[in-house]
């Protein structure tokens, strides 16, 4: 049986984390929370894979290329997230359980970036708790792969009964 996988997709400017407004972001480069994130990740038996990109339609063919290769995505889409229409649409599109993140948290940001157009497209959000984000992102996405194949179980075993009680 193979094991869940998860892509984590990581937008403009977070390749400059630990140098870009410390005060806002905290110290802890990129490369740090990827390694913890993949830690806890081996951990629950799921694999994960990383991708950082500052082009929207980049983010967007990533979104598109996780149909049938992953069974969840956790994304930060940095600034895209107060008005990337097209990351939305490719979240929704793809049908898969989503979680966005924020290092800060963005509703005591500046106006403009208190709203989240890319969270109409996720299940939660996880905002405000630094580096830390990233790890109850996955804490959550992991709950949720959890109820995916508990549910996943629960109709094969229903399935199965139905098919006993036809062929009698």
């Amino acid at each position: 049986m193979r094991r869940p996988k998860i892509k984590v997709i990581h937008g403009p400017n977070l390749n400059l984390l630990g140098i870009r407004e410390p005060e806002v972001y905290g110290i802890m480069k990129l490369e740090e929370i990827e390694r913890n994130m993949k830690i806890v990740a081996e951990q629950a038996g799921v694999e994960i894979e990383f991708y950082q990109s500052n082009h929207e339609g980049d983010i967007v063919d990533t979104i598109q290329e996780c149909i049938g290769m992953v069974d969840g995505i956790i994304i930060n889409p940095g600034a895209y997230t107060h008005y990337s229409i097209a990351i939305l649409d490719a979240l929704r599109a793809v049908n898969l359980p989503v979680v966005e993140v924020h290092l800060s948290n963005i509703a005591r940001r500046e106006d403009y970036r208190r709203k989240s157009i890319t969270a109409e497209g996720a299940i939660g959000i996880v905002s405000g708790f630094g580096p830390y984000s990233y790890h109850l992102a996955l804490l959550a996405m992991l709950q949720i792969l959890d109820e995916v194949a508990k549910r996943r179980e629960q109709h094969e075993t229903i399935r199965q009964w139905r098919e006993k009680d036809k062929n009698g």
